[in-house]
């Protein structure tokens, strides 16, 4: 009834990392979340998550990985998608969970590059949907206006100008009377996880390496895309041999939450020979 969902902790590095898993499929899908890990994990979030993303339960195995715990410690050296990649690959062995499906969605589209690059072994069809592969100058902007607006502790500001980036008009329409409700939710006792992963999302640089990628990839953008851009989408599909790729028309950042045939058009990919 619940889609077998499950919270799950793995400890690696001398540290933990939550996760959920659900579905009852035998093929695994591993899905990346994008920064708003930074402000909240995955812990507890089993059954909401299995809701959501129920579409694959049938099919799939499905594990959704926060980035490890206690990142305080990187605040002044930093952390790169590319450890994370380490971090997560860890993980999956010690869960043994080999030749996956991958979904990345943002910042967790470019842990997923690094995933497929230097564990192709871990990654059997890769979905990279509205990332880059190198910093721009949009993604500059963006990036840097969250990390002084979390350093002021501005968490109203952060998640208004998240929103406003990232959603259509259309939608934003609807749910801009909720911003009163949804910037006093789920605030963090302590921004520094945030500033460390956004920062390192302006530091990602793998497009040089993505021709090390050899597993069957589809790129999703949005062409109205206000944080990484949908020429990062474009760029991404170019490096990668024999890549496919979409980019929806109306949609900017959020298309993987506002397009209704999104998931279906990654489970179309997963399941194309």
């Amino acid at each position: 009834m619940f889609w077998n969902a499950k919270n799950g902790r793995v400890s690696i590095a001398g540290t933990t990392m939550d996760y959920v898993s659900f579905g009852q499929g035998h093929d695994i899908l591993i899905m990346i979340p994008g920064l708003g890990d930074g402000l909240t994990t995955v812990r507890g979030m089993a059954l909401p998550l299995a809701y959501t993303y129920r579409m694959y339960a049938r099919d799939y195995k499905v594990y959704i990985f926060s980035r490890k715990n206690h990142l305080e410690n990187y605040l002044h050296t930093g952390y790169s998608t590319r450890e994370m990649a380490g971090d997560l690959a860890s993980a999956m062995n010690k869960l043994g969970l080999t030749r996956a499906k991958v979904l990345g969605v943002s910042q967790g589209g470019m842990i997923a590059q690094y995933l497929a690059i230097d564990y192709p072994a871990l990654v059997d069809r890769l979905v990279l949907a509205v990332t880059l592969s190198r910093p721009n100058e949009t993604v500059q902007r963006v990036v840097d206006n969250w990390i002084r607006f979390a350093r002021h502790g501005d968490y109203k500001s952060l998640m208004i100008d998240t929103a406003e980036k990232s959603y259509s008009e259309k939608y934003l329409k609807k749910y801009r009377r909720l911003y009163p409700i949804l910037t006093h939710i789920g605030k963090p006792k302590d921004f520094s996880r945030f500033i460390i992963q956004a920062a390192s999302c302006t530091q990602h640089t793998a497009y040089d390496t993505l021709s090390d990628i050899t597993c069957p990839t589809l790129v999703i953008g949005g062409e109205k895309d206000q944080i990484v851009t949908s020429a990062a989408s474009v760029e991404i599909s170019n490096q990668i041999r024999d890549s496919e790729l979409y980019l929806y028309p109306e949609l900017g950042h959020a298309a993987y939450e506002e397009a209704n045939d999104f998931n279906s058009r990654v489970m179309t990919f997963f399941h194309s020979m």
